[in-house]
């Protein structure tokens, strides 16, 4: 049996929906596949950008800013020395990029101008740090990426 020009260019055309339709029905139905947006309330978020970009002008203006190390016991954070620990309030909200089930957040209560988060709530990998605090009555945000 011969095929003609026409009945070629319409095999084609089912071939290829036919291909693409798999990729879609795959991605859709695989949960190994599943990607969500990075949080939940985006545009809420978006409204406070300015409210961040001031609090992290004030935390560049700080004399000694946050600062980072990762330890046997976990991943501790580092408040500057020049302030007094009692007057320093606010949370830090670690978010996982590969899994949001992982994400936590937790507040500041503060040893020796340091805080401690557990290396069993921390896996290896890429973590974003967003240490949002208070000293005073004024704001200061700090964003770091960190590999653990």
């Amino acid at each position: 049996m011969k095929i003609n020009w026409g009945t070629g260019i319409v095999i084609a055309f089912v071939a290829f929906i036919s291909f693409i339709m798999y990729f879609i029905i795959t991605m859709m139905t695989d949960s190994t596949y599943d990607h969500d947006l990075v949080v939940e309330d985006y545009y809420k978020q978006e409204l406070q950008f300015q409210n961040e970009i001031n609090k992290e002008t004030n935390a560049k203006s700080l004399v000694e800013n946050i600062s980072w190390k990762k330890t046997a016991e976990g991943l501790v954070i580092i408040f500057p020395e020049n302030l007094q620990k009692e007057n320093i309030t606010g949370k830090v909200f670690l978010y996982r990029p590969s899994n949001k089930q992982f994400d936590f957040e937790m507040p500041i209560s503060l040893s020796n101008h340091n805080l401690l988060i557990p290396d069993k709530r921390l896996l290896d990998g890429r973590w974003n740090i967003k240490v949002d605090w208070q000293y005073n009555g004024k704001n200061y945000l700090y964003k770091k990426e960190v590999l653990y």
